[in-house]
């Protein structure tokens, strides 16, 4: 993160000692500079795995941040795709990245190319997930790396929202990674930091949510059942297998009937 277009260190500190809203505001400029913006392969691979279960006309990013899951609606829906957030900054930085058809600047066409054809309207709108502004309207709800956020208490009422949001037969979809193995590199880190984290929002406010080991996927099934969810989950298997042959991670497919 520490290069010249992502944040320093001092910047981070700042961030990490806000609310979840004003850090994202902050850090929004450079937030596509850092490791938390989702790969592209993952975007990939759940753009790839979605095209299976469409067509769509109607798409939803939900905590949209700077709109990598707007770019993924793109290319699967026909009509219409909205991206929701609740930091002005990251809807911003969104905005500017997907700007309306019309006001792409000319330097951006490649030369001697047809213009690229009209993708679906992309509308913005500034609201916590919690609490969705949305009647049944949308085809296909997708997240991408927002779940930390949201306390285990919260993940229930989350669902129901992303629920009353689709149409009968909508899908709400989102990439869910196999936990690492005990004992690992990575099992020490996300423990740390979610250790860490705890100890921050103890001591100091306003809190900052965000915990890595929070968004178990027993739990997550159980909660999206009882939110009315009937749900598979699909291996992406673009993003490799395990040591076990198990996928390295899933596609939870939640659809409203």
């Amino acid at each position: 993160m520490f290069t010249e277009q992502g944040p320093t260190v001092r910047e981070l500190a700042v961030q990490a000692l806000s609310s979840i809203e004003h850090g994202y505001d902050l850090l929004a400029p450079k937030f596509d500079h850092t490791p938390y913006r989702t790969p592209d392969r993952v975007l990939d691979a759940v753009t790839d795995e979605v095209r299976r279960l469409g067509p769509f006309g109607t798409g939803l990013d939900v905590c949209c941040g700077t709109g990598a899951g707007v770019g993924v609606l793109r290319r699967l829906c026909r009509e219409r795709v909205v991206g929701v957030d609740f930091s002005a900054g990251m809807l911003a930085e969104a905005r500017a990245a997907f700007p309306p058809e019309g006001e792409r600047p000319a330097a951006e066409e490649p030369a001697g190319e047809a213009p690229v054809a009209e993708g679906p309207a992309v509308d913005w709108v500034r609201a916590d997930a919690r609490s969705l502004p949305f009647a049944p309207a949308f085809d296909l709800a997708l997240s991408f790396g927002a779940f930390g956020h949201f306390l285990p208490a919260e993940r229930f009422g989350l669902f129901a929202e992303v629920y009353g949001s689709l149409r009968p037969g909508g899908q709400f979809v989102f990439p869910i990674g196999a936990p690492p193995p005990v004992g690992s590199r990575a099992y020490w880190s996300l423990l740390g930091f979610d250790a860490a984290m705890r100890v921050r929002n103890a001591l100091w406010r306003p809190r900052f949510v965000m915990y890595y080991r929070t968004f178990r996927l027993g739990d997550v099934l159980e909660d999206l059942t009882r939110a009315g969810f009937v749900v598979r989950l699909m291996p992406l298997t673009e993003l490799g297998r395990r040591p076990d042959g198990s996928p390295r991670a899933r596609l939870v497919v939640a659809t409203r009937e």
